[in-house]
């Protein structure tokens, strides 16, 4: 993918702002580039609606001095005076900022030669805009002829771009990483009777030719139709089955919880809880930085730390939190490879590709299992989960089965309850792992959730 500057300039500007950085009193200093292009085509009832191209760039220096003093500052210009700007804005946010005695800039490690992650597709360049178009047309005809009761196709849209970074450090790290992204999608509307009930579906991949348009139609469709009229169940306690959307939506809320930040500071129910049991022996959870294609693969964090995968639930007992360099050197342990970034941010503590190991039973083998329960299909209010109690209240949507029948959509219903308990109810773990994002689901089986009807 093209550089809009040229790899060898950006790694001039990058040593000479260290090296000035160092002459200006930092005791050590990073330097973090980033650039990328994306392309965006939607359709709406099969008419064009957003045909976008963009592209961006962005250069944040981050300096200490003495006492663990932290400043940055960015740019997204490359002239002389802005690059001499750049140091004296960094060096003057550090001189009024608070001193942590655990801030430190890494050695860092440099990806291997031979390395591949699986994180660059070659074909992107040559994706045509008229095929992006025929994507997205695909996408409304096949949902429209899924079902006669879809009267809507909201949306069609098709997004692809690539990105690089460039991180250095005055410690002697320099390295490059690239990737590339491409996402479909479909949002739906369906009519019965006097019952609406708008859905979608999307999928993303680090390569553009594993995405399956027409699969995403017609499962946008699929799963908009299950819960059509919905209603609401009778107040009572019933097994649960999160689908592989919903299980990935929760785990991307507890993911949190494994942040080492979060544990020191008293923000997670798990701190003081590592080598117990934490769940039940039917879960595993996985962060693996490492895994092939994922979507939030890198070969090193946002520190030049080396990524790898981290077990941090194994049958059920709670094995690693996630660390950046901060917060290991504050829990006295080595980072995870951990630490994230963005244009003009610190480092900080976050999750890469997370995910449970599956089981090694089916959807419906899991459903003829468990006999009767809930279905659900999607939940709102994960944001509001307590990460100090575990307390939680979710709406959701769904269908009630029995066994592996599908009874009737259900909706207006809430969940109830407390994470540490769901954690240890869980009954079972299915062979369906999918991503979405950097957050994988399998169907999850939960006993003895507490439901109520409006």
């Amino acid at each position: 993918m093209r550089n809009a500057i040229g790899t060898d300039r950006i790694e001039s500007f990058c040593a000479w702002l260290l090296d000035k950085a160092r002459k200006g009193g930092a005791v050590e200093a990073d330097v973090f580039y980033s650039e990328g292009e994306s392309r965006h085509v939607s359709l709406r009832e099969g008419l064009p609606e957003e045909d976008v191209n963009g592209y961006g760039h962005s250069l944040t220096l981050r300096v200490l001095l003495p006492g663990g003093r932290q400043g940055l500052a960015s740019v997204n210009r490359f002239e002389q005076a802005d690059l001499s700007g750049l140091v004296e804005w960094s060096l003057a946010n550090a001189a009024v900022s608070e001193p942590d005695p655990f801030l430190e800039i890494g050695e860092g490690t440099p990806p291997g030669e031979n390395e591949d992650l699986l994180l660059e597709d070659p074909d992107l360049r040559s994706l045509t805009h008229e095929r992006r178009i025929r994507a997205c047309l695909d996408m409304t005809e096949a949902a429209k002829a899924a079902d006669k009761r879809v009267i809507s196709v909201r949306s069609a849209s098709w997004s692809d771009g690539w990105g690089s970074i460039f991180l250095a450090n005055t410690r002697g790290f320099g390295a490059w990483q690239r990737g590339t992204s491409a996402s479909c999608g479909v949002a739906v509307v369906l009519k019965e009777g006097e019952e609406f009930e708008m859905g979608g579906f999307g999928e993303d991949s680090r390569f553009a030719g594993k995405l399956d348009p027409l699969g995403v139609a017609l499962q946008a469709v699929r799963k908009t139709g299950m819960i059509l009229g919905g209603t609401p169940v009778e107040t009572g306690r019933m097994s649960v089955f999160l689908d592989p959307e919903s299980c990935a939506d929760f785990i991307d809320a507890i993911g949190d919880l494994f942040l080492a930040p979060n544990v020191l500071r008293n923000k997670s129910l798990l701190r003081g809880k590592l080598k117990t049991t934490v769940a039940s022996p039917a879960f595993s959870l996985v962060d693996d930085g490492r895994l092939p294609g994922g979507m939030a693969t890198s070969p090193f964090d946002g520190e030049g730390v080396r990524t790898r995968r981290t077990p941090l639930v194994s049958s059920g007992v709670l094995e690693n939190y996630l660390y950046d360099i901060s917060s290991a050197r504050e829990a006295g342990t080595s980072p995870t490879g951990n630490a994230t970034r963005g244009n003009g941010t610190a480092p900080d503590a976050g999750c890469s590709n997370i995910f449970p190991l599956p089981g090694d039973k089916s959807p419906e083998e899991l459903f003829a299992e468990v006999g009767r329960g809930l279905l659900v299909t999607e939940i709102m209010g994960l944001h509001t989960i307590n990460p100090v109690s575990g307390d939680f209240s979710l709406g959701i949507k769904g269908v009630l089965m029995e066994g592996v029948e599908a009874v009737r959509p259900v909706a207006e219903v809430t969940m109830a309850g407390n994470l540490a308990d769901w954690l240890r109810q869980i009954h079972a773990v299915g062979n369906d792992l999918r991503f979405f994002g950097g957050t994988g689901g399998c169907t999850m089986v939960i006993d003895d959730v507490s439901v109520a009807g409006s």
